[in-house]
C-alpha cells in the first residue's frame, strides 16, 4: 500500500511477500490517514514475508530476516531480526 514515497536504492535484495506500507491510521482518528515515506538504501537485503512500516529507513548493506516486522530505523550495515524488528549483530 503506498500513497506515500518508496526509495529503493540500487542492489537492494527483496524476498517473496514483503510488504512495504506508506500509509497508516491516525490512532486517535481513524478516519484520518497519515503517510509516510519507506527507504531501502543500497545493498540491503531483505527477506521473505518481511512487513515495513511506515516511515522507516533501512540502512546500506543493512539485512532483515524473514518474516521480521520492521518498526524503526535499520541503521547501515546491521542485521536485525524479529517482531518489531531489532539489532543482533553489526556487520
Amino acid at each position: 500500500m503506498s500513497a506515500g514515497s518508496i526509495y529503493i536504492d540500487d542492489g537492494v535484495m527483496l524476498g517473496p511477500q514483503v510488504g512495504i506500507f506508506t500509509v497508516n491510521h491516525e490512532p486517535k482518528n481513524i478516519r484520518v490517514i497519515k503517510t509516510a515515506s519507506v527507504h531501502i538504501k543500497k545493498n540491503a537485503w531483505i527477506g521473505a514475508r518481511v512487513n515495513l512500516l511506515p516511515g522507516v529507513t533501512i540502512g546500506e548493506n543493512a539485512i532483515v530476516g524473514t518474516g521480521s516486522v520492521v518498526t524503526h530505523d535499520i541503521p547501515d550495515n546491521t542485521v536485525a531480526v524479529g517482531v518489531p524488528a531489532k539489532k543482533i549483530k553489526k556487520i
